[in-house]
């Protein structure tokens, strides 16, 4: 492989000449520019963005912080994530977390070590007082999770508005019976998606059923199915369920059908996501639409320009009720 120097030389100019191009090609005269272009092409020349980037004291990687990378729902930000990043002149480090307080330390030290430009958080379970001190001194912005207190930048959905959506639907349906399956009330998101529920209920005078709320340890498909098997034992069965997740909501309907009950007849049923599984089942499920791929890309954008030293407001995008055939 050739070296700056043999670039150099063929082109008949200085190697900072040669650097001067390859950092900024605008400051350099079109004849001499014309030289050292030729020579790159004849000497097949590829200069080291290891090397550049340590004169710039920039790595050009995002690292992206999320707690699980077999769930689904970050498939589609995942995407959104490395597709606009990639044409920023980016590339991503996915970092699973697994909820390990030992895991985000490694992560945040290479932030502190100049290893990466940013962060992406999308893990509902970081330290945040950690993470609040992160923001304060490297760039940093947070998908789909937030911070209550507006300390962090961040793009997500109005869970809350969303979950009074979902549950209003079931409402107008004719269902005064509705059940929840929620995930641990420490996260966010879970809070606010059981005050939608709940606001629903009390705007309808639907009086509220502590008994019709399950709250799971995770968002996985057999906790779906065991929140709904503890529904069906109840001494009074909901004849609606609004899920949290698709994946719980998948799972409840597996456990429906396991039981001889059938949705929407005798148990109608809604999910949080739209992932793309939630339009392969039977019967397809009616779901709250999150702009996935939209939450990554922005994500980027707010990113970089928080990198570049530009300010950053928060964004609240928009979801959407997609019905289908569980209600």
């Amino acid at each position: 492989m050739a070296t700056i120097q043999e670039v150099a030389q063929k082109a008949g100019v200085s190697v900072a000449t040669i650097s001067r191009y390859l950092n900024n090609p605008a400051i350099v005269a079109k004849e001499t520019r014309e030289k050292v272009e030729q020579a790159i092409k004849t000497l097949n020349y590829e200069p080291s963005m290891l090397g550049r980037n340590l004169r710039k004291s920039e790595s050009r990687l995002l690292i992206v912080l999320l707690p699980s990378i077999s769930n689904p729902f970050y498939t589609e930000v995942i995407n959104g994530i490395e597709d606009t990043a990639i044409e920023k002149g980016y590339n991503i480090l996915l970092c699973q977390t697994d909820s390990k307080p030992e895991r985000e330390e490694i992560y945040f030290n290479m932030m502190k070590n100049r290893l990466a430009d940013g962060i992406i958080s999308m893990d509902p379970t970081v330290d945040r007082a950690k993470l609040i001190e992160i923001a304060k001194n490297f760039p940093l912005v947070q998908c789909s999770e937030y911070d209550e207190e507006g300390i962090i930048t961040y793009v997500t959905i109005d869970n809350e508005l969303a979950a009074y959506h979902a549950v209003k639907h079931l409402i107008k349906i004719g269902h005064k019976k509705i059940a929840m399956i929620n995930s641990g009330e420490k996260f966010l998101y879970a809070r606010e998606r059981k005050q939608g529920y709940l606001r629903a209920l009390n705007e309808s005078g639907i009086p509220f059923n502590p008994d019709w709320i399950f709250t799971t340890d995770n968002l996985e498909f057999d906790a779906g199915r065991q929140a709904m098997k503890s529904l069906l034992g109840k001494s009074e069965i909901p004849t609606a369920v609004f899920a949290v997740s698709d994946i719980l909501a998948i799972g409840a309907l597996k456990e429906i059908n396991l039981k001889g009950l059938a949705v929407p007849d005798d148990i109608a049923l809604v999910g949080f996501d739209k992932i793309s599984f939630s339009n392969m089942t039977q019967p397809t499920l009616t779901t709250i639409s999150q702009p996935m791929y939209q939450m990554g890309s922005m994500s980027v954008h707010m990113l970089i320009n928080k990198i570049n030293g530009k300010h950053t407001e928060s964004i609240i995008l928009d979801h959407e009720l997609v019905i289908r055939e569980s209600t």
